[in-house]
C-alpha cells in the first residue's frame, strides 16, 4: 500500500438526541377544527436570547408583539436555541414536523423569519428545505452562498420559486449589509423569481423593530402560499 492510492471506506452510526424548548402562541380565534387550517410562523431569535429562559425569547420580534396583540393572525412557534449553540436545521425541521401534525396548520402557509443569528438560521433552513415554506424573511443575517449555487437539482425549482424578503441596516457594524446582499444576489443568479432586499440606510444592527412593526410585512407573508398561488384568509 505504501506509495499507492487505495480505495477505503469509513462508516459510523450517529446517535442523535435533539431537544428544543419553545413558546407556542395560538391566535385568539384559533379553532382546532377549522377546515382551512391556520398559517404558521416559525421565528428564530438572535444570539443574545440563547439559553434556558424562555422569557428571553420575548425580548424582540413576533413573540414580543403577541404579548399585546391577541389578534396576531398566525400560530407562532418561537424556539430557544441552547446556550453556546447556533440554530440546527435538523432540529428545527423536526420541530416543524411535530407542530404541523399536532396542531391545525395549513401546511401550504408556513412562514419562516428570524433576526441576526436567527437571520442566518432563516437563510440556512430556507435554502435547505425551500419546499417547506410559503415565504421566508431573514433580517440582518447571512448564509452560505455555496448552498445556493450548488443547490441539489431536486430542490432547485422550489428555491427558485420561494418568495424571499430580506432586511438589513445600512449602518450595521455587527453583521455587514453585504451578508444579505450576496445571498440575494446568489438567488437572483440562480433564477429566483420573487426575491427582494430592503436596506434601511440609517439603521444599525437593529433592523428588526422597523420590520416587525410594519403591518405590510405580515400582509406580504400572508399573500403567499407554498403552491405559488395567492392566499385568501
Amino acid at each position: 500500500m505504501i506509495g499507492n492510492q487505495t480505495p477505503q471506506q469509513f462508516r459510523y452510526k450517529a446517535v442523535e438526541k435533539q431537544e428544543l424548548n419553545y413558546l407556542l402562541y395560538l391566535p385568539k380565534a384559533y379553532d382546532a377544527d377549522r377546515e382551512s387550517g391556520w398559517p404558521l410562523m416559525l421565528f428564530l431569535h438572535g444570539a443574545g436570547e440563547r439559553g434556558n429562559d424562555l422569557a428571553r425569547v420575548k425580548i424582540h420580534g413576533p413573540p414580543k408583539l403577541v404579548e399585546t396583540d391577541p389578534d396576531f393572525p398566525f400560530v407562532l412557534v418561537s424556539p430557544q436555541c441552547p446556550e453556546d449553540q447556533t440554530w440546527d436545521t435538523s432540529a428545527l425541521s423536526r420541530l416543524l414536523d411535530d407542530v404541523t401534525v399536532r396542531l391545525n396548520i395549513d401546511t401550504d402557509r408556513v412562514y419562516l423569519t428570524g433576526l441576526s443569528m436567527g437571520g442566518y438560521g432563516t437563510w440556512n433552513l430556507g435554502i435547505a428545505e425551500p419546499q417547506r415554506f410559503a415565504a421566508i424573511a431573514p433580517i440582518c443575517g447571512g448564509g452560505e452562498l455555496l448552498d445556493i449555487l450548488l443547490v441539489p437539482a431536486a430542490q432547485r425549482a422550489a428555491l427558485q420559486n420561494l418568495p424571499v424578503w430580506a432586511f438589513h441596516g445600512g449602518e450595521d457594524t455587527v453583521v455587514p449589509v453585504d451578508e444579505s446582499q450576496r445571498m440575494v444576489a446568489g438567488l437572483k443568479r440562480l433564477g429566483s423569481k420573487n426575491v427582494k432586499l430592503t436596506i434601511y440606510p440609517d439603521a444599525g444592527h437593529n433592523s428588526w423593530t422597523q420590520t416587525y412593526d410594519n403591518p405590510e410585512f405580515f400582509t406580504w407573508l400572508l399573500q403567499h402560499k407554498r403552491d405559488g398561488q395567492a392566499a385568501n384568509e
